[in-house]
């Protein structure tokens, strides 16, 4: 009796096997990949017909996901604020205007965290010349011609926790780790020209900075690598420290090698600019630019200030698009703390964080070994599982008022973002919509797929510590999201 139950048992164990569906079979085998024998992996597959899990490997295995995690901040604020919502930002003055034009009083720029004011990359909105060419006249309209106190920037509305208490401290300095402040400028990061020249091992030298950043000190300890290494520079320093390190390597060469650092204190960079753009339009300033912060600690006092311009960000939708397309950590960590402030009234991140924990979990989702340490994905103290992003998509799938916009904001195989150069002529091209992630030893994909016969499901992919390249692990998982395809 036992030996025919131990047959029974085996029969139906290799009957099992054999009956696994074959995309099954493909995630096993991209499971047993040489290059993740020491790392880990997670996958999910669902069927958004029958909201099921149809195949995966570790689906519940928490793991850290890069820049896929922005989907969660960006599809939930969307839901939260509504696609048409718009950042504002505020000029103003407190004080009087004296009959010959003369401000007796601080000129205000008062910000709501919009985080695209000034942008230099996003074409649906105004770069910083343009916007300091319309404060410029807002202010002559308002008859100042002078103006005796200080030029403010005011970033108040939310808190003094720019950043992540857990980013590295390698990218604390550069422009993708810049922060979000309740007034943001030029997207808070400036860009840095290096002379290149063709001696192995010297200092290229700094030989210009743009926009200008008042007090930067900048240490250069850059040496140059061989032709063709790449950009491997990295500035170091912290928010509100105006002192940075430059560090690394950049290629030996003839020309101008541009990297990005973040602003140190971007209210206060926002005032100076300002001032900057008076004096040259023939608006005269006592030459005093500050943050709203700077002069609290030092016991200044403001009035309420009377608003002569009010201007507005591009809509929700379109910075989400962007923020997904780019991935753009500034523009997810702003949405962070704005679900905080408008939920909560507290613009602290981990209020943000608590509202889309609570989101997931009023909405029935997997919230299990969910660990958030930000929005923007650039914590390497996320831990998410391949369940949890892929139940969250198939639930975005069903909210029919946000997911037109939020589908149109995911990078698309063969056409754009991330996938442009993806699955060009295959079945995929054009049927996989995903938002990657990527960071030393982690590569990620989370999106949905149209397969061969119509239907929809929602993936994720989430590999960590694997050995080989990068690229070779996207080329594995980019077979793997073209058999979801089939």
């Amino acid at each position: 009796m036992n030996r025919l139950l131990f047959i029974l048992v085996f029969l139906l164990t290799v009957n099992a096997l054999y009956a696994q569906p074959p995309i099954q079979k493909k995630i096993n085998a991209f499971a047993a990949h040489p290059d993740l024998v020491h790392g880990q992996l997670s996958v999910a597959l669902i069927d958004l017909s029958t909201n099921q899990l149809i195949a995966g490997h570790r689906a519940d295995k928490t793991m850290i996901p890069a820049s896929s995690l922005k989907v969660l901040v960006t599809g939930i604020a969307l839901k939260k604020l509504g696609k048409d919502y718009r950042f504002k930002t505020e000029l103003g003055y407190d004080g009087t205007i004296t009959a010959h034009g003369i401000l007796q009083g601080n000129l205000i720029i008062r910000g709501y965290g919009d985080p695209t004011l000034g942008s230099h990359h996003f074409d649906k909105a105004e770069t910083h010349e343009v916007v300091l060419k319309k404060w410029t006249s807002a202010i002559k309209k308002a008859g100042i011609k002078k103006i005796e106190g200080y030029i403010i920037g005011d970033a108040s509305y939310f808190s003094t926790q720019v950043d992540s208490r857990t980013w590295l401290w390698e990218d604390l300095g550069n422009y993708y780790g810049a922060g979000a402040w309740g007034l943001n400028f030029h997207e808070n990061l400036y860009q840095l020209d290096l002379k290149q020249h063709s001696k192995f091992g010297a200092t290229p030298p700094v030989v210009n900075v743009r926009p200008t950043v008042p007090n930067l000190h900048l240490i250069n300890e850059l040496t140059q690598a061989e032709k063709g290494s790449g950009d491997n520079a990295y500035i170091f320093g912290s928010p509100y420290g105006y002192t940075r390190f430059i560090r690394g390597t950049i290629p030996v060469g003839t020309g101008t090698f541009t990297i990005k650092g973040s602003v140190p204190d971007p209210p206060f960079f926002a005032a100076f600019q300002l001032m900057q753009h008076l004096e040259k339009s023939g608006v005269a300033t006592s030459q005093r630019a500050a943050s709203l912060y700077q002069l609290k600690q030092e016991g200044v006092d403001i009035g309420e200030p009377k608003i002569i311009d009010t201007y507005l960000s591009p809509t929700l939708e379109a910075i989400v698009k962007e923020t997904n397309l780019k991935s753009v950590n500034l523009y997810c960590e702003a949405l962070l703390r704005l679900l905080g402030k408008t939920e909560k009234g507290d613009p602290h991140p981990s209020q943000g964080l608590e509202v889309i924990m609570e989101y997931l979990d009023n909405n029935g989702l997997p919230t299990a070994g969910l660990f958030l340490a930000d929005a923007s994905g650039l914590s390497p103290r996320n831990a998410v599982s391949a369940r949890h992003l892929s139940a969250y998509l198939a639930y975005l799938k069903k909210q029919n008022d946000i997911f037109p916009s939020f589908k149109a904001s995911l990078p698309v195989g063969g056409k754009s973002g991330a996938l442009k150069y993806l699955f060009r002529g295959t079945s995929a091209e054009n049927q996989v919509f995903a938002k990657s992630g990527g960071m030393a030893r982690v590569r990620s994909y989370s999106g949905y797929v149209q397969n061969k016969a119509g239907k929809w499901l929602s993936f994720s992919i989430i590999a960590n510590n694997f050995t080989g390249k990068s690229a070779a692990m996207r080329k594995e998982m980019e077979k793997l999201m073209l058999a979801f395809c089939q």
